[in-house]
């Protein structure tokens, strides 16, 4: 089976911005202004989207035969913030499937 690398981008990126939607808006809304109901639907989004993320970057992985190192770092990305933007730009820019 083919798995995309153009999808992995896009999954790189929406994972990103839902990433930084939780931790720059909806836990200053909730901790500080005391308004919870944006961290549950952006929160869930995240979950979904950190799952297909990661679920997707082992798949292409392993078609593209990358190097443990290029996957543990494209893996590593999901956890910091600005991470997928970053491994879109220099790891999934460079890879040819």
């Amino acid at each position: 089976m083919y798995y995309s690398l153009k999808t992995l981008r896009w999954i790189a990126i929406a994972e990103g911005i839902s990433y930084l939607l939780l931790l720059g808006v909806c836990v200053p809304l909730k901790y500080v202004f005391g308004i919870p109901e944006p961290t549950h639907p952006v929160g869930l989004a995240h979950g979904v989207l950190f799952v297909a993320y990661n679920a997707l970057v082992l798949l292409v992985a392993r078609q593209a035969a990358w190097s443990y190192g290029q996957t543990f770092l494209a893996l590593l990305a999901a956890w910091l913030p600005f991470g997928t933007f970053v491994a879109e730009r220099k790891i999934f820019n460079k890879t040819d499937i």
